[in-house]
């Protein structure tokens, strides 16, 4: 659970060790690779502006308010034809209680051709402004534990992104630089507590299967990895607790209506439903709803989703066409 994870590792830290953050989690990662990897940005060939709203185990009850995860997010996604690349924007807004955080990152992908594809390497800069607020401490004015304090820091990411017709597949990295944040706690001795951004890795791919002339089968997968430590740490990669995965299958009428289900790893089974509308079907409305199905005694039974998408139309080059005309045939 997001929340209990939060809470574990900020015990941790106040005790001296820094442990990782789960990151924002994503129903709608399927029609949402911005949010992935910077190497995605512009490799549609047409701009694509996305806003997700989260509720994350609805109704979470605990001793203090907020105990429900909720998470906003905006991605913007646009091609540059005279770089033969893309720029791409992630913004998100993560409260876990009385954990906030917003996350900005800016990228940049250059693409290839290869095969019946595109092959973008994308790289971003990241800037994360992370508040703890008023814990309740077991002793009163214990200098360990944050007092409304916060930090900011900037970070790096890079990934690589394959986008073809009926195929797509990206790997990324975010936080390279482990940036540290330090939080003051109560009291006036300047005491604080640590906390490290680790690295998180995604893998992410999907195949479109031709169904019928009108329908589009695609099956979709997201790995997910925590990976505390150095990169010279031997056991950097050793725990099996930091490795997530989901899986899923998403079916698409006419490029107009899409039906699709989800299965996230120890924690939930999700059905998807959208709707794309206006020219071209530019505008997608979808909604996701995730059933709880593991650990129900530590979390509420559901969390909902809603995408809001914007596809802008696919720029053209503009060109002059010759003129032809007897007058200056000789």
């Amino acid at each position: 659970m997001k929340g209990t994870v939060l809470t574990t590792l900020l015990l941790s830290s106040v005790v001296g060790s820094a442990l990782a953050q789960q990151q924002p989690q994503f129903t709608h990662y399927g029609l949402n690779g911005m949010s992935l990897n910077p190497a995605y940005a512009g490799i549609k060939g047409q701009g694509e502006i996305n806003v997700i709203g989260r509720y994350q185990y609805l109704n979470y009850s605990g001793q203090d308010a907020g105990g429900s995860p909720r998470t906003g997010l905006l991605t913007v996604s646009l091609p540059v034809p005279a770089t033969g690349g893309g720029v791409g924007l992630a913004v998100y807004y993560d409260q876990v209680g009385q954990s906030k955080m917003t996350n900005t990152a800016l990228s940049y992908s250059q693409h290839v051709k290869l095969g019946n594809g595109k092959l973008g390497f994308g790289i971003q800069g990241i800037y994360t402004y992370l508040g703890k607020g008023t814990y309740r401490a077991i002793d009163a004015g214990d200098v360990n534990v944050p007092n409304d304090a916060s930090d900011s820091k900037f970070d790096a990411g890079a990934g690589i992104w394959y986008e073809a017709p009926k195929f797509y597949a990206g790997i990324s990295l975010n936080n390279l630089a482990r940036s540290e944040y330090s939080f003051t706690g109560a009291g006036t001795n300047g005491t604080v507590s640590k906390y490290v951004g680790e690295n998180h890795a995604y893998f992410t791919a999907g195949y479109n299967i031709e169904a019928s002339d009108a329908v589009v089968v695609t099956p979709m997968v997201l790995v997910k990895s925590v990976l505390p430590g150095n990169f010279s740490t031997s056991s950097k990669f050793d725990n099996s607790r930091n490795y997530s995965f989901e899986g899923g299958v998403r079916a698409t009428f006419n490029d107009k209506f899409w039906a699709g289900a989800n299965y996230r790893y120890q924690e939930s089974i999700s059905g998807l439903l959208g709707i794309a509308f206006a020219k071209d079907n530019a505008i997608r409305l979808g909604y996701a709803f995730d059933f709880i199905a593991f650990d129900q005694d530590a979390r509420a039974l559901s969390s909902h989703e809603i995408l809001l998408s914007y596809r802008l139309p696919k720029p053209n080059i503009l060109s002059r066409p010759a003129i032809r005309t007897p007058r200056y045939s000789f």
